[in-house]
């Protein structure tokens, strides 16, 4: 079924690649959005609207029905992956902390001090934290996606690219509406809003959102059923908008997010020794677990953000954005995935035949039973974030966009600080004390040089400070030491890097509706400590700033009567001082390492076509070659011998990973939709099918059977009607459709474990309009 259904989604995407290939031609129309025509998308990629056409970077946009159905079923933010060329995103921490991939480039590390090269911002915010990233999208206006680094307009951490995206702001005019859901599982869903003027020269807008879904996953060990799997999402947005005149603005937006679930569901020895995929261990809907509490997950967060714009006599704008973020909760998992009973040779999944026994103590005698196959020790760990506060400023004043010569200046601040608390059944609950505080200075100018060529160019200095302070680790009352030395006497670590970032590029209009560009950026990640392992009794690791220098050259058109729009880029990257979250292995750590270099190089396309008034199609595909280049790099691998390495290993049996591809980095990506309607005399009858695959990705920094993935793929249904006389809509949908089993994360220090993707969900969607 796999095979087939990758076979058919390839030839739909591959028909509508080659007739954009083989008809392509000029068109002298006028860009306008009319009937029959593509809409014009406009984008703030470079903090000033502009056509997504007239922009030279990499850039793909979701909308609408586009971005609205990946969320029928109660769907987080990882529903995005794989839907746009170059995006992918997993998890191992439930519904916080996403981890986003862009250009293969991302980070695995899961604590939640973790840095990543894939910025997230939010209403022109930045989220640095993991757990601020994965903010529930409701009443969403666009998402951008920008491929490649970021760094004069958007700072460090910017290396991979951005995910962008822009809420619906409230307007003078009246408007509200509200959608509820019901589905499998539990699942029930209910988002709405309403704005509009307030009286005076204010607006305002209230959004909400209520995503829930039942307990699914029985607990086999200890007889529970339908004891996790569900969660509890609710979150709000108020925003109030203060107008008094053409030149200034006010906008004030207050945000919170309550969360009650499940962590990432973590199932021993899924995979098998030798072999690729899951096991007939796999049960979708249960689980063994001896630990954890049936693995809950708490978060609460709350955000605030002012923006202030002042238009001065001359024409150019000033900006403040000044925002703050706080966040406290918890997760708490089973992580080894099973269950261990002090008893040899017992029967624990009561399918009347003994489960493995182990020896635990060496004398050659079983003492131990494990269930799903062989577990060496139980693991349970909790993770708490407390005390967290992002504080952000940014001011810029930019120029008129209607001269030939438009700039932009500005300065920005950044400061967090928080406590992680890490609680382990071993070596019980240990906290430590993140700060990170930034500043920077940038511009960017772009000159038209004529009515063809366009160039840009900007610069920005960023300087990053980061420390690491060690607080108590305590067993009952007890501190613990590291090897001779009092946990306590850990020195603090403090780390501080500047650098500058810059980017030039070069846009040429073949013609109204075609242009071609070429584009240089440089930008750094900044230096990160990683304290995880000293709850482990391990010391803190630090990897140093990583740098990387892009290149890329593309196109983008708007052909046939501005039916068909075609948009490509290649490209080519080079990371020097990369950085790598080196995690597990036979010894279970997580630690940062940085590698000489890391390359990538690969291509992208995007395809959108209005085949006629009725069918409109949309196609992207992404090719992504990425490559570890150090000799000298080697990595721990899986515990116990239970997997099967392909690399080289060294005498410490340690791979050699020089020559891998970089972790969670899908070669390809491809993604499909398409729409057909059937008009009537008051509204719309619809289809909408959207579809996503990944190919071959390595789990881990080394390579092995067990831990690669290939031909992953999920798919959505959409079938509805729309009553535009009365502004109402009701559709069945449903997600993941054909119920698919996807391996998206492991643990190795263990046992084989495994990390799914979510069920199908099923379910009647109604939409109302008031305007």
């Amino acid at each position: 079924m796999k095979t087939l259904n990758k076979t058919a989604l390839a030839l739909c995407v591959q028909a509508v690649l080659l007739s954009a290939a083989t008809n392509a031609q000029e068109s002298d129309s006028q860009e306008e959005t009319e009937a029959g025509k593509l809409e014009v998308i406009s984008v703030t990629a470079q903090k000033r609207t502009q056509s997504i056409q007239d922009v030279p970077i990499s850039i793909s946009t979701l909308n609408g029905e586009r971005f609205d159905s990946l969320f029928s079923g109660g769907g987080d933010i990882l529903e995005l992956a794989t839907r746009v060329p170059g995006l992918y995103a997993e998890t191992s921490n439930g519904r916080v902390a996403p981890r986003f991939y862009i250009r293969g480039l991302g980070n695995t590390d899961f604590d939640l001090a973790a840095s990543q090269p894939v910025s997230i911002i939010m209403d022109e915010v930045v989220k640095e934290n993991v757990i601020l990233k994965s903010f529930p999208l409701f009443d969403i206006g666009q998402v951008e996606v920008l491929r490649g680094p970021q760094g004069t307009l958007f700072g460090r951490n910017t290396t991979a690219g951005i995910v962008k995206f822009d809420t619906n702001k409230p307007t003078e005019d009246f408007e509200a509406y509200y959608k509820v859901a019901l589905g499998n599982l539990g699942t029930r869903n209910f988002e709405g809003a309403v704005g509009g003027g307030l009286g005076g020269d204010f607006s305002g807008r209230f959004s909400f959102l209520s995503q829930n879904r039942g307990d699914f996953i029985d607990n086999g060990f200890t007889g529970e059923e339908d004891a996790l799997g569900g969660f509890q999402e609710l979150a709000w947005r108020a925003q109030l908008a203060y107008n008094p005149s053409d030149d200034f603005s006010a906008l004030l937006s207050v945000q919170n997010r309550n969360l009650d679930g499940t962590s990432s569901v973590f199932r021993a020895n899924v995979l098998s020794t030798g072999q690729q995929g899951l096991n007939s261990n796999f049960n979708r809907d249960r689980v063994f677990f001896d630990q954890g509490d049936n693995n809950p997950q708490q978060y609460i967060n709350t955000g605030v953000n002012l923006k202030l714009e002042y238009t001065l006599p001359n024409g150019s704008t000033l900006t403040s954005i000044t925002a703050n973020e706080s966040v406290s909760g918890r997760s708490l998992g089973d992580i080894d995935g099973g269950a261990i009973v002090n008893t040899p040779n017992i029967d624990i999944n009561g399918d009347g035949i003994s489960d493995p026994s182990i020896d635990t103590n060496g004398d050659d005698i079983p003492d131990q039973t494990s269930f799903p196959g062989v577990i060496l020790f139980g693991a349970v760990t909790e993770d708490q974030l407390d005390n967290f506060n992002q504080f952000t400023q940014e001011i810029r004043l930019a120029s008129s966009d209607d001269l030939d010569l438009t700039w932009q200046v500005g300065a920005f601040y950044f400061d967090s600080e928080f406590d992680v608390t890490s609680i382990d059944g071993f070596f019980g609950a240990t906290t430590v004390f993140h700060e990170n505080t930034t500043w920077a200075v940038f511009g960017q100018t772009s000159y038209d040089l004529n009515e063809k060529v366009n160039i840009t160019a900007g610069l920005r200095y960023t300087d990053d400070e980061k420390s690491l302070v060690v607080g108590d680790q305590n067993v009952d009352g007890f501190a613990l030491v590291i090897g001779l030395a009092s946990i306590q006497d850990i020195a603090p670590i403090e780390v501080d890097d500047g650098q500058v970032s810059g980017e030039l590029s070069v846009n040429y209009k073949l013609n109204d509706k075609t242009s071609l560009y070429a584009r240089y950026a440089n930008g750094f990640r900044a230096q990160t400590i990683q304290g995880r392992d000293v709850a482990f009794e391990g010391l803190p690791s630090v990897a140093e700033s990583e740098t990387i220098n892009s290149i890329e050259a593309g196109f983008k058109a708007d052909l046939f009567d501005d039916t068909l729009r075609l948009n490509g880029a290649i490209y080519a990257y080079q990371i020097d001082d990369i950085q790598f979250s080196a995690i597990g292995g036979d010894g279970n750590n997580t630690a940062l390492i940085n590698a000489d270099k890391g390359t990538g190089r690969g291509f992208e396309i995007d395809a959108q076509w209005l085949v006629s008034e009725y069918l409109t199609l949309t196609a992207g595909f992404s090719y992504n070659d990425t490559e570890i280049d150090d000799p000298n790099l080697r990595v721990a691998t899986c515990g116990s011998g239970q997997c099967t390495p392909t690399d080289p290993l060294d005498a410490n049996d340690r791979a050699i990973v020089d020559g891998n591809p970089f972790p969670q980095a899908p070669e390809t990506i491809l993604n499909f939709t398409a729409r057909y309607s059937i008009p009537t005399d008051s509204g719309e009858f619809y289809a909408f099918t959207d579809w996503g695959y990944q190919g071959e990705t390595n789990i881990f920094l080394y390579d092995a059977v067990e831990f690669t993935t290939e031909d992953n793929f999920e798919g959505g249904l959409r079938i509805g009607y729309k009553n535009f006389d009365n502004d109402y809509e009701i559709a069945v949908f449903a997600r993941n459709i054909t119920d698919e089993e996807n391996l998206r994360a492991a643990i190795d220090f263990n046992n084989l474990t495994g990390i799914v993707n979510q069920p199908r969900i099923f379910g009647i969607e109604f939409r109302k309009d008031f305007f």
